[in-house]
């Protein structure tokens, strides 16, 4: 942070002082003057009564008591019959007697307290336990004592030596001992004001006497802050301490850049505006004014608090002869200044995830190209969404395979269409699911090597995701060296995994470490990813209930579908769209607030018992070691509607002890005062995410609800459990398979990938052409532009070099005789290919729907001739020669599950054919080939020991039997395979026996 400079004040002789040169004294505050506030007679008054009421009180009522009372307790052990006694007025006194004593005990422990602290200057003074108004009122009274006692200067250490500064020129800055003065009331904070005003005074006056003495006084003297231990639930903020004594809490930047990286008392240094320790120092602006503001002494020595103090001050830039922020740090002064402390960055320009990179482009094409910016510059959620929707897909075609072959619902999903085809290429385009892989990999890895050296899992706040692909894993307290390949990152609160080292990391069996760990925005390049089951209380979200639910729904539906998780459970009130497609076993909506109190207070009680029979003192022991199986799963509440004062005061309880227990609560407020809120945060209607108490400033991750809609009807359609909607889909695209059909171009991608009516291209380009047809033959519908180039370049890729790619696809794919290009873009702006371009695929899928539903319903004839040709276009899996490397957007696909459903399809329906016919050995050839496409498809195999079976042959069928056995392994048979079995061998199971 650029500092400011100013000339010195000029001497009490009139003669200006020279103009202060970095090389000599440089300057980083504006002079402001000090104040001197002289003593009146209702300060004398104040301070007397002061001094009457502490006479009074301390040493009057103890001796009045025990000249008019006596000691009131019995000089002896009593026996069993005094509590028999009748209870009398003298019984009575005495029980009063005692009270009185014990509370002047506990007001003189407060007033010995006060007294203490304003001996030694430095730290909050100590909480007498049951004291808060009697503490109160002895603070009081002893500052306005001291307001005026002629020893005040004696009782703050270092004051003395106030304005003793050197003539030559190498002037050194003044020193808080930082004692704060906690105040609820006004009347205390008046009174801290007024100490504050006459310690102003006295070092006024000591530097007025070292300017008589020929010293060149200063007026804008370095002061410091100690930062305060917690009370209660209340901890000391940069941003309170910036709105307390620099009038606006948005100046925290400003002292978070005086200090940066500079050496703490306790060894640690400061390198995030939100995470600060009682006992560090911290060096203020200039114009700071506080009663809890004083100078360092000119010289070490004093009590161990002025030493750091002194020893501190010395770390400087005016220790240092330069300006603070030219080491490195962010310039402020520049423009350019960071909004938050971010981990330090390796530079790894070539090391750029998808993800990353993707998103700084997308700002400039999304509206050209009119995707969602919004899931394109989320690539973790992106990713999840993505691989949840095909696993949907998935599991509707497997689900569906059970029914009737031909033309069953699930074979060919919908297409989607409208703002749903949208969201799902914004889905393709954003998504790294590479990145999610290695950041489940290191957690996991981390977890495995804590839980091998026998140590517990630390709490981590955050995890920040670098733009050169490293992991930076935020921990609340320093957890000592990270096991290897971890490191210490900046501070010892910071574990840094390269992406090279979590590149070797492989799939390990542990609990998922942090599950919930949630995206919330970006910073620069580096992406924040917040652990919501480890918050000390309620995180709120202030803003417009838009901008909030946009933020919720975020949060929901990454927390739903992230790959570094086991089982959780998610709770939503207050939802405006029904968001449980995305993850029926993981998300919940409840009705009211009532509902979700009464659920939460159940599973508190719920956990906290299960956590002390185990002996755990917090969800993290029990996800290493041995007892993770138990996982301890988190449970995350999101509460979008903002709770009534009283509901809001149990939810603050109910989060009091939630952290180590595995809950999280993110609640929305339209005030952002919430009870119990230990994180506020506030997003804006310009998609920014602000927590200032954290000190982070976010670009925030949104999911609007248009988009919500959008994504909910991709999951919708794809759901296994939903009826049919009028007739099975047909193929995307049919073939016309007469000899009049025949192709201008032919790929065949069912086995080796071969393309039949074109050259083959020169050069390295060659693969990415191959690469770039096979995606557009499997998609016929159409493929965006971004998604064809996310697919190639999954890191990312410049404009020129996706346009170049097309022209040259172009210029390969050429045009058809009538002057019409092979590549073109549709209405939407989606590249689809002529109808003269064809695959196997294709003619598979129109050969097997002809078959099924067109002529060969009502043709034998023409239906084994259909279902034959079709068999025999099979020559192994989908694109079986593809180079290693390439062609990953598979992953994506749920073609490698249509495929063998395809063609167990097919080679079933031929059987049957046969089969009508007692073409036994015709059926078990039909089989057989289906099954070097589907050896999974248990379908298969339970046709072909029918076929078997049916030819008489016992020892072929149980030939087939063994074989089917030893294929199965360790897991054995399915039981519906094992039934059928029992029906067509039963002796089969003294087979294997003997084989046993």
């Amino acid at each position: 942070m650029a500092r400011r400079r100013s000339s010195s004040s000029s001497s009490s002789t009139g003669n200006p002082t020279p103009t202060t040169t970095p090389s000599a004294t440089p300057r980083n505050r504006t002079p402001q003057p000090v104040r001197i506030r002289r003593r009146t007679f209702g300060d004398f008054v104040k301070a007397f009564f002061a001094f009457v009421a502490l006479a009074v009180l301390v040493v009057g009522v103890p001796g009045a008591l025990a000249m008019t009372v006596g000691w009131p307790l019995p000089s002896g052990m009593p026996k069993l019959e005094w509590l028999q006694h009748e209870i009398t007025v003298g019984t009575f006194l005495h029980i009063l007697t005692v009270i009185v004593w014990l509370a002047w005990a506990q007001f003189t422990a407060c007033v010995l307290v006060e007294i203490k602290a304003a001996v030694s200057g430095v730290g909050v003074p100590g909480r007498v336990p049951g004291a808060g108004p009697s503490q109160l009122l002895a603070r009081q009274l002893v500052a306005a004592l001291l307001l005026v006692g002629a020893t005040a200067a004696s009782l703050t250490p270092g004051l003395s030596q106030i304005g003793q500064h050197s003539l030559d020129g190498n002037q050194r800055g003044t020193v808080a001992a930082a004692q704060q003065t906690p105040g609820l009331f006004a009347q205390q904070q008046e009174q801290a004001a007024s100490t504050a005003a006459a310690l102003a005074e006295q070092a006024s006056s000591a530097a007025a006497h070292a300017d008589a003495q020929g010293g060149t006084a200063k007026s804008d003297d370095t002061k410091y802050y100690r930062i305060q231990p917690p009370e209660g639930r209340h901890h000391d903020s940069l941003w309170e301490i910036a709105e307390r004594h620099l009038g606006d809490g948005r100046r925290y930047k400003e002292i978070f850049e005086l200090n940066k990286d500079r050496v703490q008392p306790d060894g640690s240094k400061l390198s995030e505006a939100s995470l600060i320790r009682p006992g560090w120092i911290m060096e203020m602006p200039g114009d700071a004014r506080g009663g809890d503001l004083v100078e360092m002494p000119e010289a070490a020595g004093g009590s161990a608090a002025q030493q750091q103090i002194h020893d501190y001050g010395k770390t400087g830039d005016h220790a240092q002869g330069g300006d603070h922020a030219q080491g490195g740090g962010h310039q402020q002064g520049s423009g350019g200044a960071s909004q938050v402390s971010l981990p330090e960055q390796r530079p790894a320009p070539d090391q750029q995830p998808s993800g990353q990179q993707q998103a700084t482009s997308a700002t400039e094409e999304s509206s050209a190209f009119g995707l969602p910016q919004a899931l394109i510059g989320a690539p973790l959620l992106a990713a999840g969404l993505l691989g949840a929707l095909g696993r949907r897909r998935r599991q509707a075609l497997w689900q569906s395979a059970f029914g009737a072959v031909g033309g069953r619902r699930g074979m060919e999903p919908p297409t989607p269409t409208g703002d749903a085809a949208d969201a799902q290429d914004a889905l393709l385009v954003g998504a790294d699911p590479e990145g999610v892989r290695l950041l489940d990999r290191s957690l996991r890895g981390l977890a495995a090597s804590l839980g091998a050296e026998s140590r517990p899992l630390p709490t981590a706040y955050a995890a920040w995701l670098g733009g050169n692909g490293d992991l930076h894993l935020q921990l609340a307290q320093p957890s000592g060296n990270p096991p290897a390949p971890w490191q210490l990152g900046q501070d010892q609160t910071f574990w840094m995994l390269a992406r090279a080292d979590a590149e070797r990391y492989e799939d390990v069996d542990a609990a998922a470490p942090y599950p919930g760990l949630v995206s919330l925005g970006t910073m620069d390049d580096s992406r924040l990813l917040l652990n919501l089951e480890s918050v000390p209380g309620i995180v709120s979200l202030a803003g417009r209930e838009a901008d909030r639910a946009a933020v919720f729904a975020s949060v929901a539906a990454e927390l739903a579908t992230n790959g570094w998780s086991d089982r959780m459970t998610i709770t939503l009130v207050g939802f405006g769209e029904d968001l449980t497609p995305l993850a029926p076993n993981r998300l919940r909506h409840l009705d009211t607030i009532d509902d979700l109190i009464e659920t939460m207070d159940a599973e508190t009680r719920q956990r906290r018992g299960a956590l002390g029979a185990a002996g755990h003192d917090s969800v993290l022991t029990g996800r290493t070691g041995p007892a993770q199986h138990t996982r301890w799963a988190p449970h995350l509440v999101l509460l979008a509607a903002e709770p009534a004062a009283d509901d809001a005061m149990k939810l603050a309880e109910l989060a009091a002890d939630a952290s180590r227990l595995g809950i999280g609560y993110l609640v929305g407020t339209e005030s952002g005062d919430l009870p119990g809120a230990a994180w506020e945060m506030e997003v804006t209607g310009e998609g920014k995410l602000l927590a200032p108490l954290l000190g982070l400033e976010l670009d925030a991750q949104l999911l609007p609800v248009p988009l919500q809609r959008a994504v909910v009807e991709l999951f919708v359609e794809a759901d296994p459990e939903r009826e049919p909607q009028g007739p099975a889909t047909a193929p995307p695209f049919l073939v016309d398979i007469s000899e009049q059909g025949r192709p201008a171009v032919y790929a065949r991608l069912v086995g080796p990938y071969e393309i039949i009516g074109l050259d083959t291209p020169d050069g390295d380009r060659s693969a990415l052409l191959h690469e770039a047809l096979a995606l557009l033959l499997l998609h016929r519908e159409g493929v965006h532009p971004r998604v064809l180039s996310s697919a190639l370049w999954p890191r990312g890729v410049t404009d020129d070099v996706r346009e170049a790619l097309l022209d040259r696809l172009r210029a390969w794919l050429g045009t058809d005789p009538d002057g019409t290009p092979r590549l073109k873009a549709d209405s939407t702006g989606r590249l689809t290919l002529a109808k003269s371009v064809v695959s196997d695929l294709d003619v598979l899928r129109s050969l097997y729907h002809e078959a099924t539903q067109g002529r060969g319903v009502d043709s034998r004839a023409v239906r084994g001739r259909l279902l034959t040709d079709a068999l025999v276009l099979v020559r192994g899996p989908l694109l079986a020669d593809r180079p290693e490397g390439r062609y990953r957007w598979l992953t994506h696909e749920i073609i490698d599950a249509q495929l063998p459903l395809l063609v167990a399809d097919i080679g079933l329906a031929l059987s049957e054919f046969h089969l009508v016919k007692d073409r036994a050995e015709k059926a078990i050839e039909a089989l057989n080939a289906a099954l070097n496409s589907a050896p999974g498809d248990e379908r298969l195999w339970h046709e072909l020991l029918r076929a078997t079976h049916s030819t008489g042959d016992t020892a072929r069928l149980q030939a087939l039997a063994a074989d089917l056995i030893s294929r199965s392994g360790a897991r054995g048979l399915p039981p519906r395979t094992e039934a059928l079995l029992d029906e067509l061998l039963p002796a089969w199971r003294d087979g294997v026996a003997a084989v046993g």
